[in-house]
């Protein structure tokens, strides 16, 4: 009996948006051991050169604006200069960089409405179109989206349009795998649950089944497997990542 799968990336290229910090530096970090070399995007060049550093030779920094279509094919197209053809996106990139305060939709103006949707379903838009055609083309591509169980059930967190917008990336997300299935470029999601960087944790995870909060190694981990060539029969799937938190 052989040992079991190895999730081997060597010789692929992958680009993970908001890569500077927490959850998309682990993902990195998590591609790069499996051999990946890893493109590291961030709005903020010194923080994505931070993971890159971090991780050595098999990554390299890029600064883009993940809402600005024109800066995102011109990233892409350098990152295929340098590294190679994308073969792997992680659209990681969704809390606004001036922070994330909660507030209830009736005391929002249209104009805050933007900065959660222009990142979370435009962003995710423009960085799939920018690496799509390529990996259709040469017939291999995995297209992964770091969610939010706030796609899938209400609260009074004062969340609603970071709701709304993660649930518009993942109907996006299913109709795409539907489309480039037959190119083999899988489209797939994590929904996370309450992570650890959040304030309150003991009280959120109290009732969890897994009592602790999420981690960024817990969602590289899915990710990996999504990333893999084991899971090429996997797409147009939200797979939870949420101690228990949500079960339906």
């Amino acid at each position: 009996m052989s040992g079991g799968p190895d999730y081997d990336l060597s010789g692929k290229v992958a680009l993970v948006t908001g890569a500077g910090r927490y959850i998309g530096r682990g993902v990195a970090e998590a591609l790069a051991r499996r051999g990946a070399k890893v493109a590291v995007n961030d709005i903020h060049i010194d923080r994505a050169a931070q993971t890159a550093d971090a991780i050595g030779a098999d990554a390299q920094a890029f600064a883009a604006d993940i809402c600005d279509v024109e800066a995102v094919g011109a990233m892409v197209a350098d990152i295929e200069k340098s590294l190679g053809p994308v073969d792997i996106l992680v659209n990681n990139a969704g809390i606004p960089d001036a922070g994330f305060p909660p507030k209830p939709f009736r005391e929002m103006e249209v104009d805050e409405w933007h900065k959660f949707i222009d990142l979370n379903l435009y962003g995710t838009m423009y960085a799939t179109r920018a690496v799509l055609d390529g990996m259709c083309e040469r017939k291999w591509g995995r297209i992964i989206i770091i969610s939010s169980e706030a796609w899938r059930t209400g609260t009074n967190f004062g969340i609603s349009l970071y709701g709304a917008a993660k649930a518009g990336a993942l109907g996006f997300m299913r109709h795409l795998a539907a489309e480039v299935g037959p190119d083999g470029v899988t489209a797939n999601a994590v929904a996370l649950g309450i992570m650890d960087n959040l304030p309150g944790i003991d009280a959120l995870t109290r009732h969890n089944p897994v009592a602790r909060a999420g981690s960024p190694e817990d969602v590289a981990a899915a990710v990996i497997y999504l990333a893999s060539s084991e899971a090429s029969w996997v797409t147009g799937q939200t797979i939870p990542v949420n101690g228990g938190q949500i079960t339906f």
